[in-house]
């Protein structure tokens, strides 16, 4: 899957939090948040804005909290799909919320391959199309 298609498979499936997401379509959706967030601060310029005699920066800051709101939905349902991919439960998405420990356990689940088969959340997205059993 190249960065293309997985931005397009994630925003395809905005909200959707049944089913499995590869590696590729994470991460590639990681970047791709990554490089619009620093897009939108260097080409977006704060405008200063004068009412009541006092001057407001708007511009900046508006469009990237419109940014983050647009991709939050597709962010937190991209990483339940990949939890799922490791066959962990959606819930663990909750683990960011414990210091220290809880992002470092998410992160290695994020990274590790997912299971080779049918799990309990649905087919193995890496299955070859022909139905044929993975060769080692």
């Amino acid at each position: 899957m190249n960065f293309v298609d997985a931005v397009k498979q994630v925003f395809s499936r905005y909200a959707t939090f049944t089913g499995r997401a590869r590696r590729s379509e994470y991460w590639y959706f990681v970047l791709f948040t990554m490089i619009a967030t620093a897009a939108l601060g260097v080409f977006t310029k704060s405008t200063p804005v004068e009412i009541n005699g006092q001057v407001i920066r708007v511009g900046h800051n508006a469009l990237l909290g419109a940014f983050n709101l647009a991709v939050f939905l597709p962010r937190v349902a991209v990483t339940v799909r990949r939890l799922h991919d490791v066959g962990k439960s959606g819930w663990c998405w909750f683990w960011i919320l414990f210091p220290i420990a809880g992002p470092i356990m998410l992160l290695i689940w994020l990274c590790r391959e997912g299971e080779r088969r049918t799990n309990r959340f649905g087919p193995d997205p890496k299955a070859p199309a022909d139905g044929m059993p993975w060769e080692y």
